[in-house]
């Protein structure tokens, strides 16, 4: 410390580093950073303001100058940072102070077209580290911070906030989510996701639903739309979402605690918890990262036949340990442990017609979901390439009951259970120039195996039905390489290469309907995923781009009434166009223009066959298109305002012999008509609104030295929708418009929240499904009426 500074940091050097360095700083407090960057470039920075030392600034990642690196901690910390000598800088207090997000920047590529709007954002999603600027796709960039405000939330956060991801809403831990229209069913089959999702490096799933984790001290949120097969492989036909979390800090003892509890109109009351905390166990060498949180729902629908009420408690709890050992000369050691249960009490599902908020059940449909995961990452450097290795292993366990009372009928549930077993590598080596080109090369190896089992009968007396086992080995080398042909043109091509081979069996298939041939599969089978962009720098400010790419999932078995039979691989070829003019966050207008096509190829879904259960099959061939703006501006210091369409058309060109067969001999289909209304719904892609669209506006201001407000509220509108392909589950669904407001006043030491969901308290339908089984009652789930959360949040 300098002698008269205060709490002042000064590093002194020979030099700092040439070019863009590495920075990888995860959020915390101005000192914490500056020490961080300091040793990182070898150079000296001074803080002389003590109030400027302790204010806690996000995380700062990519590729960018030392002067790029403490401008954007500046801009956080309400400073500015001067140059006091070649390598010297300081920190001085900046009046009037306006705060300003900066999520993960670098600065402005040279050998780019030359661009003065400040850093670019950083997509790691791209396994090397492109910025924003030289990414040749739509991609979206939420940061933890935002979806933290008004406390952590799952996976519903990202639907807030982007038009282009939808879900389900069987409940947490149930959900399916599309990305861009590409959806297949409503409800846990064998069949693949169509978005793949990531922690880190290692996907959270292959065939299972979404775990819904929540969304706790994550660095940010990164959604590519459209599928990304050459990076990723199976399961990404829609896009991707990749969780990045906060790494552990090396140097000091940090952490925080929030605690918040909410009220439902109309129903029960919830809370929620969360802690995190950062020890540097051996300082600069060892660290480890802490997060725990715990949480109920308040459930708001009634059962009264049952005589119950508030029946849809569902109840959260997890966390994460991460340990990062820093082994020197650029190499590092991590650990990764992650879980979760959940525990719902009853669906939140309620009776289309009748009284509000109910349903005449007279069974419990509960759920529960376990999930865990652990990580082992290596990752380092020799010369200009990095590489990265992540090998892991995931166990995720889904049971859920479901009402099968049929009209007039004895009292009947369901019951299934999807068990998943999951290991998983991922190995590459990649290099990245600032002008954007550079290559990756990756091998990666997946195990999965998942265990779909069923019960059903009287619900004292359930007995097993068909179940079926499906497991897939896949063996994979992908590569990619990027290449400025022109100063304002960067090209891009890759190629994945996978070797895969399935595996699947029948369980408690009854005794009459054993052949060998058609309840056991053995397939082994070789899938080559091309991909090729092209960006071109129009002006300083403005992209654009073209880009195609392919996806697939792989086959398996799906039960069919007592039996098994099998079901086809399928396969989306998208190619796509857009512009973008601006940085979000930056600049003072940012929009975005997207458009979209994709040729999908016998398209996996689930429906419900001949005798009531739900099946899969392949339903024919689709085409998609797709239309996508987003725009942003800056109207005011602290002021942005965002508005956000999405348009989609997702037709059925060809259905299968086996849904027109289905849809022409149901027997409850009782007219001529009947069955060319149920033909025509058959040519719907099903699940993906036609138009969804959302406003917002963000509000910051920091209101004194220890004083900040944060002001976030949205509107989101969903259109209509058909729930499912097949005679059963047509109903419509969607039409609604969902919002939010979300307040913070930061003061010295604390954090108070307010919030309000829902705020005309529409009850709406947001998913026209609660159980697959006809039981003579239109359903609908509707929205979690108006709910208001009060929290407190402080630093440990």
């Amino acid at each position: 410390m300098a002698a008269g500074l205060g709490p002042a940091f000064l590093l002194a050097a020979a030099s700092a580093a040439a070019g863009p360095l590495s920075i990888d700083l995860p959020a915390g407090s101005v000192r914490q950073q500056v020490m961080a960057l300091g040793r990182l470039a070898r150079v000296s920075i001074v803080v002389p303001d003590a109030r400027l030392w302790s204010r806690r600034v996000p995380a700062l990642r990519g590729q960018m100058s030392v002067s790029a690196a403490l401008a954007a901690i500046a801009v956080e910390a309400g400073a500015r940072a001067e140059a006091i000598g070649p390598q010297s800088w300081r920190l001085v207090k900046r009046v009037p102070v306006v705060h300003r997000r900066s999520p993960r920047v670098v600065p402005a590529p040279p050998g780019a077209m030359p661009h003065d709007g400040g850093p670019d954002i950083v997509v790691t999603a791209s396994k090397r580290d492109t910025t924003r600027a030289n990414f040749a796709g739509q991609v979206a960039s939420v940061s933890g911070r935002e979806l933290e405000l008004g406390g952590a939330g799952g996976t519903e956060r990202l639907t807030q906030r982007l038009t282009s991801v939808t879900s389900t809403y069987l409940g947490a831990g149930r959900n399916k989510l599309f990305i861009r229209g590409i959806a297949d069913s409503s409800f846990t089959g064998p069949t693949q996701a169509t978005v793949g999702q990531y922690y880190g490096d290692l996907r959270l799933s292959y065939n299972a639903p979404d775990p819904d984790l929540r969304l706790a001290d994550l660095a940010t949120v990164e959604v590519l739309e459209g599928p990304q097969g050459t990076l990723y492989g199976a399961g990404s036909l829609g896009g991707l979402i990749r969780l990045v979390p906060n790494p552990p800090d090396l140097d000091m003892v940090s952490g925080s605690a929030a605690i918040g509890g909410s009220a439902t109109t109309r129903g029960k009351p919830g809370m929620d918890t969360q802690i995190v905390l950062n020890l540097p166990v051996v300082p600069r060498r060892l660290g480890l990262r802490l997060v725990a949180h715990a949480g109920a729902e308040g459930g708001y629908i009634d059962k009264p036949l049952l005589d119950r009420v508030d029946v849809n408690r569902t109840r959260i709890a997890g966390g994460r340990a991460t340990a990062r050992l820093d082994l020197g000369a650029g190499w590092s050691v991590e650990l990764i442990g992650l879980g979760q249960r959940i525990r719902g009490a009853d669906s939140q599902y309620a009776d289309r017609d009748g009284a509000p908020l109910t349903r005449s059940a007279m069974v419990t449909e509960g759920f529960q979901s376990d999930f865990v995961q652990g990580q082992f990452v290596v990752a380092g450097r020799i010369g200009d390439v990095r590489l990265r290795s992540t090998t892991g292993a995931t166990a995720h366990e889904l049971t859920e009951r479901y009402d099968a009372t049929a009209p007039d009928g004895l009292t009947r549930l369901f019951a299934q259970a999807n068990r998943t077993r999951m290991q998983a590598n991922e190995t590459r080596a990649w290099q990245s120039a600032p002008d954007g080109s550079g290559w990756l090369a990756g091998f990666s190896y997946i195990h999965n195996q998942t265990r779909l089992t069923r019960l059903y009968g009287a619900p004292e007396a359930l007995v097993p039905t068909t179940g079926v086992v499906n497991a897939i080995t896949e063996r994979t080398l992908y590569g990619e390489a990027s290449l400025r042909l022109l100063p304002g043109l960067l090209t891009t091509g890759g190629l994945r290469a996978t070797r895969s081979r399935l595996a699947g069996e029948g369980e408690d298939v009854p005794d009459r309907l054993i052949l060998p041939a058609a309840v056991t599969a053995r397939r082994t089978q070789t899938i080559m995923l091309p991909a090729a962009s092209a960006l071109i720098d129009l002006t300083s400010r403005t992209k654009m781009f073209l880009r195609y790419q392919q996806g697939f999932r792989p086959g398996g078995l799906a039960i069919e009434s007592d039996g098994v039979r099998q079901f086809r691989n399928d396969r989306v070829a998208t190619i796509e166009g857009g512009v973008r003019y601006g940085q979000p966050g930056i600049d003072m207008i940012d929009a975005s223009f997207t458009l979209a096509r994709a040729s999908w190829r016998d398209i996996q879904a689930d429906f419900i066959d001949g005798s009531g259960l739900p099946s899969t099959a392949n339903i024919g061939d689709g085409e998609l298109w797709t239309i996508e703006g987003v725009l942003g501006a800056r109207v005011a210091d602290g002021l942005r305002l965002e508005a956000a369409a999405s348009y989609n058309d997702g037709r059925i060109a060809e259905p299968s012999p086996t849904l027109i067969a289905l849809a022409t001999t149901d027997p409850r289909l009782d007219s001529a008509g009947a069955r060319a209304e149920i033909l025509a719904r058959l040519k719907q892609i099903p699940n993906i609104a036609r138009i969804t669209a959302r406003a917002g506006a963000v509000y910051r201001r920091r209101l004194g030295d220890d004083a900040d407000l944060t002001i976030d509220g949205w509107l989101r509108y969903v259109g209509s929708s058909r729930l499912g392909v097949g005679p059963v589950l047509g109903q419509q669904q969607g039409s609604y418009l969902d919002s939010g407001i979300s307040a913070r006043l930061g003061l010295a030491g604390f954090g108070v929240t307010a919030s309000i969901t829902n705020l005309t308290n529409e009850r709406g339908n947001r998913f026209a499904l609660g159980t697959p089984f006809s039981t003579g009652r239109d359903q609908v789930t509707p929205l979690r009426p108006r709910t208001v959360r009060i929290g407190i949040d402080a630093p440990l």
